[in-house]
């Protein structure tokens, strides 16, 4: 159940690369990106990521975009976004090749973040006013994307023309905030189900296309569960980063597998995560 027992002060941005066959993610807060072999650590804070061939990431960080040689480790700027008082958070490629990620203040600011798109050499901001953005995850077909600010317990979704830009006003398509639940990273496999990794509840749950809950896999002594993502030879392992963070002394003795990252095989079968078109 444990893949990998290095603590994250704050895991998040799982990804399967899928010609590499093997799991990346990050440790924020310590500047780190994690594979089960080796361990890149930068001078600033960095998040998620994509994958633009089989020996390069296209890796968000808190000022911008840029390309990791992942032989090398050497490193290529691609392009600024944000401003100096804010960093990268959640994000992922989209069916279209597109990658989205959200910016966020560095002490989670009210409102001081952003979800953009990177797209062949061009950069948008999508949506602004956002404090912490996360479950940035698309639908299959690609003609849907789903966002949220955490904050609001409110999971979006908007439409995407063919070539994956955003069509009208996003929508709530998922309202978490009666039940007190905190939606952070997510993922959809391959039947449409939505897949959430929820902050403080230690769990990842499972919403079908329709928005209704079908099942959630515990994060068992993680309370602070925080990114999903299938991976695996067969794309049936559902692997979920977790955090330390906001944990004190106490609570992290009581959550001794907090921080650590998840392995859940058979849970469902994924989709691979489409390639960064550069």
């Amino acid at each position: 159940m444990i893949f990998d027992a290095r603590p994250c002060e704050l895991g998040e941005g799982a990804l399967w690369h899928p010609v590499r066959e093997q799991l990346f993610w990050f440790d924020i807060l310590k500047r780190t990106l994690h594979s089960k072999t080796r361990s890149w650590t930068f001078p600033d804070l960095v998040s998620a990521a994509g994958w633009i061939s089989g020996d390069a990431l296209l890796v968000a960080s808190e000022s911008g975009l840029f390309r990791l040689d992942l032989l090398t480790g050497d490193r290529l700027d691609v392009v600024s976004a944000g401003t100096a008082s804010t960093r990268s958070n959640d994000g992922r490629a989209d069916r279209q090749g597109g990658f989205w990620f959200g910016t966020m203040g560095k002490q989670a600011e009210k409102g001081a973040g952003a979800i953009w798109r990177w797209y062949r050499g061009e950069l948008r901001q999508l949506f602004s006013g956002i404090t912490i953005p996360n479950a940035i995850c698309f639908t299959p077909d690609g003609a849907g994307a789903h966002f949220t600010d955490t904050v609001t317990a409110q999971v979006m979704k908007v439409a995407l023309d063919p070539a994956g830009w955003p069509v009208g006003e996003p929508q709530v398509w998922l309202d978490l905030a009666r039940a007190g639940l905190h939606p952070d990273g997510a993922v959809i496999d391959a039947e449409g189900r939505f897949w959430n990794a929820q902050w403080g509840a230690g769990r990842v749950a499972c919403y079908g296309p329709d928005a209704g809950f079908l099942a959630a896999v515990e994060t068992p002594g993680a309370p602070h569960s925080s990114c999903p993502a299938f991976g695996g030879p067969d794309l049936k392992t559902l692997f979920v980063t977790t955090a330390l963070e906001h944990l004190d002394a106490g609570a992290r003795a009581r959550h001794p597998a907090s921080g650590k990252t998840f392995a859940f095989p058979g849970v469902a079968k994924g989709l691979p995560e489409p390639k960064v078109v550069a």
